[in-house]
């Protein structure tokens, strides 16, 4: 999974990515710091991966990954060549989804571009200068479509499809929000239009705002109103606060849990970030185990087995024979394999069986 990281100067990106990623990226108090697009990548936490080292005691424990993409902030007019951030937005048309952080924090010491905390301003901001990136790339698209168009009829229904998302963007609307078929979701997916990503709005929070959300103490105006905006464009929420994530981040690992209680948040970002973005994506996780190693597979939900057995080498998917599984949870239970056999638990399944998150399989195969 890739997610490339959006917003204003000055909101808390870098603090947020050098904590999801410890990648040391550089932070501080003036707008464009980040010259470079830093790029990082952060294991996705899964705690059935310790439980099954503790039975299968591998030589190696793989996660799961996620790659992240932090560009510099967008300003208005980035579309026109101000600041920085319009250079780097081809860096994040290749991601998964889109996090657009948001400022919520009331700071004297650090400088707002636009004067004030103000997040439905902030989020149009950034989404407009995203719009006008698209546009341009379509722009570019239907161009070059026309002139192909004499000599190559097949690109037709591309080119009206362009000319339909431009007019949909012209009117303020991101991607994502434009009614299309399948066949033009596909076409849509191959021009990757930034704002036809699925996007998490992340809510930076300051330390006592987010302590009081979190125990829902009281619910802050700020979050209320990026929940809104999301909810009109079927976007996903997260509040955090990244200077605490940070301080969290510096802790022994055996504290880190306690001091999450007394916040009263039940784990650390990157977990309840990662649990955002498969929700958001449509992914799960299958697993495989053994003594050389014990290792989380991620996928889209509804795979099927042999697909998903192509995740770990084609040829597993080229000669898939079956699938030999048992969930997470059943397997831990009986203390083992050996045991849950006895009981029948193990499953013999087919081309045609759709993977579950926390399925613990072996394949079969021939090639």
């Amino acid at each position: 999974m890739k997610l490339g990281i959006v917003g204003l100067p000055n909101v808390g990106k870098s603090t947020l990515f050098n904590v999801l990623t410890s990648a040391g990226a550089q932070s501080a108090n003036y707008p464009f710091c980040t010259i470079e697009p830093n790029v990082g990548v952060a294991s996705v936490p899964d705690t059935r991966l310790h439980a099954l080292a503790e039975l299968y005691h591998p030589a190696k424990l793989t996660p799961a990954v996620i790659e992240f993409v932090d560009i510099a902030g967008l300003v208005r007019g980035a579309s026109k060549g101000e600041g920085l951030g319009n250079k780097f937005l081809s860096n994040i048309r290749e991601v998964d989804a889109v996090l657009h952080v948001v400022r919520c924090f009331e700071d004297d010491d650090i400088i707002h571009v636009e004067g004030g905390i103000n997040p439905a301003r902030d989020i149009e901001t950034v989404n407009l200068e995203l719009i006008f990136s698209d546009m341009e790339l379509l722009e570019r698209r239907v161009e070059r479509g026309t002139k192909a168009l004499k000599g190559d009829k097949s690109i037709a229904a591309e080119l009206e499809l362009c000319r339909r998302l431009y007019a949909h963007l012209e009117a303020g609307q991101p991607a994502r929000t434009f009614a299309r078929t399948e066949a033009e979701d596909v076409l849509l997916r191959e021009i990757a239009l930034i704002t036809a990503k699925p996007v998490i709005y992340v809510c930076n929070f300051s330390e006592s705002d987010f302590s009081r959300l979190a125990q829902k103490i009281e619910a802050h105006g700020n979050y209320r109103v990026v929940a809104e905006i999301a909810a009109r464009e079927r976007a996903e929420v997260l509040p955090i606060c990244a200077e605490l994530e940070a301080q969290v981040a510096e802790l022994p690992a055996e504290e880190r849990g306690a001091f999450l209680v007394e916040l009263g948040v039940e784990s650390g970002g990157l977990a309840r970030l990662v649990q955002k973005s498969y929700a958001l994506l449509g992914l799960i996780s299958y697993l495989t185990a053994g003594q050389p190693e014990v290792r989380a597979w991620t996928i889209r939900r509804g795979t099927k087995a042999p697909q998903a057995a192509g995740k770990i080498h084609s040829d597993f998917e080229r000669g898939f024979i079956r699938a030999e599984i048992i969930p997470f949870a059943d397997l831990i239970a009986n203390g083992g394999l050996p045991a849950a056999r006895e009981k029948g638990l193990v499953r013999s399944e087919g081309k045609e069986y759709v993977m579950q998150d926390g399925d613990v399989v072996l394949f079969r195969f021939n090639v």
